[in-house]
């Protein structure tokens, strides 16, 4: 069961074939451009801001999805444990709002983005949206004054914004075939500096620094999407005669697939777009008995009766478990940094 081809990110940028040796010279035009946009701005020639608080960014340099919202919801929590008031910022993917705007844990996906309103209901932290990552930083500390760390939910390249501290996450496909854009499916060099990275895989994927830290992602229990029944453990729906189906609009969804299976889960995969709006039900002409959505997808979800009413649709929340020692070289990196 399959939903087009442009569920996944191109398999040509996973190996240096045919087409990618095509595109090679154009990756280096692209490279270049790339590094002189970063030497520029390390050397003053394009303006960049420091904010009075420290900022931690959240991103990576595959393009796509490596699993940062999960890792941004650890990364609030962490902060908070450790007494900081932490705030989020992010770009706010689909929302037509140029201008900074608060995202509340009743704020519609279609308004503020999938990811930013997943943030906000999972931490209850104060969250701003907006194109320009330094306005919606100065909109955050103007409107929570308590906020003392901000995290930015992706902006790795925002290079306006300045960081104190830098987060790189990559999944099981590592670099791809090392190649920058388009004859790979990197933004930067793989070598660019970052203070921390951190993989979500089982393994450490080729080409990632060896002291990479591993951020496993997991999923234990299941919720009515509709609210009209309990949580449940994940391996009480393995059996029983059962029909499931998976579904996931994210990034790279073979990731939540694999995480069901291991679960003991048997399972008919629906990938979707990432992003997937739902305005068209992709579940309507589906025969299971059991219909398994991400919590990215569940936001939207909800907001759409035909979908929400059915009792077939549960949501699978994911949870990320990372070395409590990275929580802690974050948190020394931020409180070495004076706050205003």
């Amino acid at each position: 069961m399959t939903r087009g081809a442009d569920t996944t990110l191109p398999q040509g940028w996973l190996r240096r074939g045919l087409l990618a040796r095509l595109l090679w010279p154009v990756s280096l035009i692209f490279h270049a451009l790339v590094s002189a946009r970063r030497a520029a701005y390390r050397a003053g020639f394009l303006d960049s801001t420091r904010l009075p608080v420290p900022v931690v960014i959240v991103g990576n340099i595959f393009v796509g999805g490596t699993g940062k919202t999960p890792l941004t919801i650890w990364l609030v929590e962490e902060l908070r444990r450790a007494g900081f008031f932490p705030g989020v910022i992010s770009r706010g993917y689909g929302s037509k709002n140029d201008a900074p705007l608060a995202v509340l844990p009743t704020s519609a996906p279609a308004d503020v983005g999938d990811e930013p309103a997943l943030i906000a209901r999972r931490t209850q932290c104060p969250v701003v949206i907006g194109r320009r990552r330094v306005e919606a930083a100065r909109a955050l500390l103007a409107a929570y004054p308590a906020v003392n760390v901000i995290v930015s939910d992706d902006g790795l390249q925002h290079y306006p914004l300045q960081r104190d501290v830098e987060i790189v996450l990559c999944d099981e496909r590592g670099n791809g075939n090392g190649w920058l854009l388009p004859a790979g499916p990197l933004r930067e060099p793989p070598g660019r500096r970052r203070d921390f990275t951190i993989f979500n895989a089982a393994r450490v994927p080729d080409g990632i620094p060896k002291l990479a830290m591993r951020m496993e992602l997991v999923g234990e229990i299941a919720e009515p999407l509709s609210g009209d029944a309990k949580a449940v453990p994940l391996r009480e729906l393995a059996g029983q005669g059962r029909r499931i189906v998976a579904a996931a609009g994210i990034g790279n969804p073979s990731r939540f697939f694999s995480m069901l299976r291991s679960a003991g889960l048997e399972i008919e995969e629906l990938p979707l777009p990432d992003h997937y709006d739902f305005s068209d039900n992709p579940f309507a002409n589906i025969t299971a008995d059991i219909i398994l959505v991400t919590e990215k997808d569940a936001v939207k979800c909800t907001r759409i009766d035909t979908i929400n009413n059915d009792p077939r649709i549960w949501v699978v929340p994911v949870t990320a478990r990372i070395d409590r020692a990275l929580a802690e070289r974050i948190v020394e990196k931020c409180r070495g940094r004076p706050t205003a």
